[in-house]
Parts: C-alpha cells; structure tokens; sequence
C-alpha cells in the first residue's frame, strides 16, 4: 500500500491541475477511486480494511506535510489541501478505528484552516447551505450522513483529548468556533437554528453553553427569541430550551446594574430574580422554565449532582460514553446522559 501511494503521488497527483480537486464531484471520484484501491491491498496483503484505509491516511497526512513543508511550513492549498478531505471521507466511509491517525487527519485539518466548519455545516444546515455560506460543497451525501459523521469525529477527538488553542483561550473539538458564521460556536449556531436534534447530540458529548465573543449566554438568546412570539412558541425553540436547562445548573442572566443605579438597593440584592420575572413574566407563567432553574427558588440537589457528576466526565474527556460506566442505575444514566429531566 505505502509503495502504491508514493507512486501515485509522485508519478500520478503531482501531474494534476492545482485546482482538479475543488470540485465535490472529482474529489468523490478520487475518494471511489481509493474505496477500490483499499479493498484491492486488503486482499491482496490479507490485511484488514481498517488497516489498508489506516495506510492511506497516514500516506495522504505524510504527502500533505511534506508539501507544507518544503513550502516553509503554510500549506499549499487547492489539491493539496482538499486530498486531506479525501481522507476524511474515506476515513468514515471504512469506519477507521485507529484513534491516533483520525486525531492526526483532525490536527491537520485544524493547522490549515483554524476551524472544523467542513465537518460540522453540513451537519447543522444540510448539503447545500455550506455553498452559500462559504462556497464549498459537502463532502458527504445529505444530512443524515453528515450528522453520522460528525458523531464518529467527535468520538475519535473525545477518546484523543483533543484541545485547540486560538487567541489564548483553549477549545475542544466540539466547540471550535465557525468561521463562517461569525465565528460562533457551533453549539451557538444550532439554539440559533432551533435545531433541538442536533442540539441535543453536541450537549451530550459536552459542547459548552457559556458566554463567547458573539454575545452573551446561549440560553438567554432563547428567551429572548421566546418572547417575540407572544406566547405562540415554536415547538423546536421550547425544545432547545428545556434541553439546554438540563446541561447548565441554572440560567446566568446578563444584569447591567447601572439600570438600577437609582434604586438604592443592597448589596446582596437579587438582579437575576428581578430581571426574569419583569423580562420574562410570560414565560414564567406559561412553565417554560421551572423557578428553580433561574434564581427564584433553591436548585434541587438532583439537577445539581448532574451538572457537577457531567463537568467532572467532560473533564476527564468521558462524556459521553463514560456515563455508561459509572455504578448507578440506567434510569440515573438516562438522566446524566440529559435523556430525561
């Protein structure tokens, strides 16, 4: 296989056009090509598909770096960037289970682009809208494969602690913001979109709701989203909103005390308890979120030991197949796992 590939590369790839791979179309056509050619060495050697596909990972990743290389460390992009999407499509098409190589493929991946929008649009908005949105076309079918394949590289970067480092601050694979999407959080984007399904698949694998440099927490986004329906709320929304409560302790508004500055009130003065009921009256009285989750009564003990029990999991990369291993009952692994409130 790696005599194979070092031929191809150098007799066959580095003849073609610098663009021939923009295209989905010629990079599917590259990606059948290689399908035929990794079921061929796996007979051929007796070796097994996963590690025919393994072989050419790591003979694309290595063909990539030594480009980059010899051009002073910054990729070169066209066909040699793109050949590293080829791997990634072949990579979930052969099910590759080597976690070191998939973590190396994703490494890649981020040291070009500085974001993982390539595997997670597709994903939130479909096939079609990654075009208009950054002028690439999915390398996946439709969106249910997407989604499949977004689950398989979450669990490769879970099981390799993968963490990434931009403007100081540190990330994990699940929360890489989105270039393209101003460079949010894809678990911003996804309550943006009301997309209550894919929501509920980044919170159990961990993605943060917290406060970013697009604004402020994702969860008072919806509220505030809720109110301007006038007590008609989309089914999708409330969703996203009942599912987000489960993965926090309790819903952090943003106060501006200057607001009450003439007020004379005392320091230990609750702002959050008067902000939600003078903001968020209506969807107080219509149960959409319970008292105990937003400051006007105590927190119960339950939901409290879920949120520390998960930030010590995702802590240890363990969410969320770790929950599966801890000593307690599959109702309470339903619950920890946000299955159930």
């Amino acid at each position: 296989m790696d005599t194979f590939m070092d031929y191809y590369f150098e007799g066959v790839f580095s003849n073609m056009d610098r663009d021939c791979l923009n295209e989905r179309l010629k990079r599917r056509e590259l990606v059948e090509y290689f399908s035929t050619v990794i079921a061929g060495c796996a007979r051929g050697q007796n070796h097994s598909d996963n590690t025919s596909c393994k072989n050419f990972v790591m003979s694309a990743l290595r063909y990539h770096n030594n480009c980059k290389t010899s051009n002073g460390d910054v990729c070169l992009m066209g066909k040699y960037h793109n050949l590293l999407y080829v791997a990634m499509k072949l990579a979930f098409d052969w099910s590759l289970q080597d976690n070191g190589v998939v973590a190396a493929l994703l490494d890649e991946l981020y040291g070009c682009e500085r974001t993982f929008e390539r595997i997670f649009l597709g994903a939130i908005f479909g096939t079609s809208a990654p075009y208009f949105l950054a002028g690439w076309k999915s390398d996946f079918t439709d969106k249910e494969e997407n989604v499949h394949a977004l689950v398989f590289f979450l669990d490769h970067a879970t099981n390799a602690n993968l963490e990434y480092e931009e403007n100081g601050k540190t990330y994990r694979f699940i929360d890489v913001p989105l270039e393209s999407c101003g460079h949010a959080s894809p678990v911003r984007v996804v309550i943006q979109m009301g997309a209550s399904e894919m929501l509920m698949i980044l919170l159990r694998f961990g993605a943060r709701i917290t406060s970013d440099a697009v604004s402020t927490n994702p969860v008072e986004s919806i509220l505030d989203r809720l109110n301007e329906y006038n007590r008609k709320y989309p089914y999708e929304l409330v969703s996203c909103l009942k599912l987000a409560m489960r993965a926090v302790p309790s819903i952090k508004l943003s106060v501006d005390k200057d607001v009450f500055k003439n007020m004379e009130l005392p320091e230990d003065y609750n702002y959050q308890r008067k902000l939600m009921l003078e903001k968020y009256g209506d969807i107080l009285e219509d149960h959409l979120v319970p008292s105990s989750r937003c400051g006007l009564k105590p927190v119960e003990l339950k939901h409290l030991s879920r949120c520390a029990i998960r930030h010590i999991l995702w802590q240890n990369f363990e969410l969320p197949f770790g929950i599966q291993k801890l000593p307690v009952p599959m109702s309470l692994k339903r619950y920890l796992d946000l299955c159930e409130d």
